[in-house]
This record gives C-alpha cells, structure tokens and sequence, in this order.
C-alpha cells in the first residue's frame, strides 16, 4: 500500500468546482493584485481569528518581515526565539540585520521553554533585545500567559509565529484566545501543505494596533500610501488576489479539516497502544482536554519521537509511507548561524528532537487501513 505524507488533490477536487468559477472570475475581471478580493479575505481572517487588522502578503516569511520592519528592527537588535522551528523564523531576523538570540525548547510541546526564555533574557539583558518570537510548532499553542509575563517584565513585545497554527486555540488568563492573535504582533503561512493551504505562497499578518496595520499596509507595497508617494521604504509583499479568493472558498472548512486531523490523531494513539508501542515510541503532546478547549491541538504534523529515527525513515520508505523530519538540524548549528558562535550542546533538547523526531500522515482525507498500515509497518520494524 503507498500511504502519501499529504495528498492535496483529495482536498482539491471536493472544491475544485468552486476555485475554477472564482479563478474565471478573477481572470475575467485582470484584477489581480489587492483589491476587493484580499480586502474580503482579511475581514474573514479576522472575524475568524479575532484579530483587530489582518493585513494579506506574499508568504509567512514576509509576514515576519513586515513585522519586523513595522517594528523599526534591524542592525544592532535581537530578537529571542526558538531553534527548533523552521528557518524562516530566525532567517527573518537575520535578513533585517537583527540577532537572532535562541532559547531551548519544552521536550514535551516542542515549544519555546519558559524556563530557557527566562534564562536567555537574563543572560542577554546587555544586548538590545527588541521583541520575543514564540513558535505555535506542528499546531499546539505555546505556553502564552507565561510568555507575556517575561515580555511584559522585560519590556519587549511578542510576535506569535503562528505558521502552522491557524484555528489553533490557546486557553489564556484572558480566555479562549486564537493563535496568532493572542499578542501585538503575529503571523500565518498559507504555504500549501498548511492546514489552509494557498494554490503557491501566501501569508498574512494580524495585530492589535490600527497605526501599525496601516505602516504594514504601506510596507508592503513599497512603502507607499499614496500611490507614488513613499515616506518609507517598503516591498512587494502583496498577496494576489487569487490566492486570497481560493484561501476564502477554503476558510469555512478549516475546523472540519482541523476535527479531521484530531481524530486521525485518536486513532494512531490507540493503534499503538494496541501495538505495544507506547512505551517505544513517544506520541505528540495533545494539549487540553477538548472537552475544555476544542482546538487545543490542530496538527499541521503528527509528530512522534522514535528511536532508531533514520533506519526507521528509510523502512518507511521501502514501504511507501511518505514521512517527513521536522527538522533535522536545530538552527543554532545550521551553517549560515556560525556567526553567532552557538556550539553543539547549547540547545540540548532542541538537538535531541532533531535527532529523534519523524512525521507521520496526518492529513484529512487520510483512511483508517492507510493508517493501519502505518503502524503495521512501524510495529514490524520494532520486532
């Protein structure tokens, strides 16, 4: 049996007559950058997420630039993060010509560890840290109220890296609050393997304050509010009109998708627990109760610690089961951070889940024999 890591055409041909009407109609109209159709697209963002302003650009990765020169950081700031996330969390950094600065993660959540935080902005107070940039990773929320004591004790404001975390929720001292728009600043990738996925690259950015939405709207388009006037250099980080249109006809069906993905979820654990695998293989956190909150967990990835990681891998893909390592090397040793002079041992449990973790299928359209056979495969490995 060949059990796909995801298959989007699953997804795709249930909508499909719906995208190709709308496509035609943007075609007709060659109304393709901004304009009404990402204008809609926002609105639906925040009437979904709550978020005051969402602001539609070309990626998750340029979502994280506009913050960050909204922010006015650059050479001479840092900027607190994780270095188990994927790259574009501390490359946005570094591309403004900020530090990135790393903290280690919760080896459960695989999230930001408030205790490592604590630590980092102890240690680093001398340097002119100018904000901290949680990961929501795989879907789970970080521990949020915690991190925006530290924020608050230390001064700086947070940008939440929601990327794969869209219609996650997080229980706050506030209430249920939604990823991504629990802080100041935050941000969503609609790269196509996300929960909501674009047709190509997309993004958005939310935030709390009117004045910084209309800086991040002038931002990514040159820096312009008046066409052709510039008090502010900016760039081309327009989302098409496209992409937003086909994110909208999909936005209604993300909890279904979301719920989906929970009871694949339900199902692998029980599975392995039939198998005998519980105590050899580590499963995903599984957040609150859902009884308590019902989108603590989305999973963007199903993600399990195995030992024997890369022979188990290369099982999987004799056996045709599409896995992924979500991520292989931590970004304090990738080559391009030298420069901070980081070594290996710095981050323990970021490096032991680099070593560790593997992504299993989780996607909606995923049946329970193809399931099945994942842990089948999994469980003759392990004999």
């Amino acid at each position: 049996m060949q059990v796909p890591l995801l298959d989007l055409q699953l997804q795709y041909k249930k909508l499909k007559p719906k995208i190709i009407a709308e496509i035609e109609t943007i075609a007709d109209s060659q109304h393709f950058i901004l304009g009404p159709k990402v204008e809609s697209f926002e609105r639906a963002i925040c009437e979904y997420t709550g978020a005051n302003h969402a602001i539609g650009v070309t990626s998750g990765t340029d979502a994280l630039l506009v913050i960050l020169m909204a922010l006015g950081i650059g050479p001479g700031d840092a900027v607190v993060t994780t270095p188990y996330t994927f790259f574009a969390t501390a490359g946005g950094i570094a591309r403004v010509g900020a530090k990135p600065i790393f903290a280690d993660i919760d080896p459960v959540t695989f999230n930001i560890s408030v205790e490592s935080l604590r630590a980092t902005l102890e240690k680093h107070r001398d340097e002119n840290i100018k904000a901290i940039m949680p990961v929501h990773l795989f879907g789970l929320s970080a521990a949020m109220d915690d991190i925006h004591e530290l924020a608050a004790e230390f001064g700086v404001p947070v940008i939440e890296d929601a990327a794969q975390a869209l219609g996650a929720v997080y229980l706050s001292q506030q209430g249920v609050k939604h990823c991504g728009a629990i802080s100041e600043f935050g941000y969503y990738s609609f790269f196509p393997s996300k929960n909501l996925g674009a047709f190509g690259d997309a993004g958005m950015v939310v935030c709390r304050d009117e004045a910084m939405a209309v800086k991040m709207r002038a931002l990514r388009n040159h820096g312009m509010e008046n066409r052709y006037f510039h008090k502010m250099i900016g760039g081309n980080f327009r989302i098409d009109a496209l992409q937003a249109a086909v994110l909208q006809i999909k936005l209604p069906h993300l909890d279904e998708w979301s719920g989906a993905r929970q009871r694949n979820a339900d199902f692998y654990r029980s599975e392995f627990a039939k198998a005998g695998l519980v105590g050899k293989l580590t499963m995903p956190a599984e957040g609150p109760s859902r009884d308590v909150l019902k989108f603590g967990h989305i999973y963007n990835q199903f993600v399990i610690r195995a030992p024997r990681r890369d022979e188990l891998c290369a099982y999987l893909a004799k056996n045709q089961i599409g896995h992924a390592i979500y991520y292989p090397v931590p970004l304090h040793l990738q080559e391009c951070f030298a420069y901070l002079g980081y070594r290996e041992g710095d981050f323990p449990e970021s490096e032991r889940a680099a070593r560790e973790t593997i992504a299993l299928p989780i996607f909606p359209e995923l049946t329970r024999e193809q399931q099945r056979y994942v842990v089948e495969t999994i469980a003759a490995f392990y004999r």
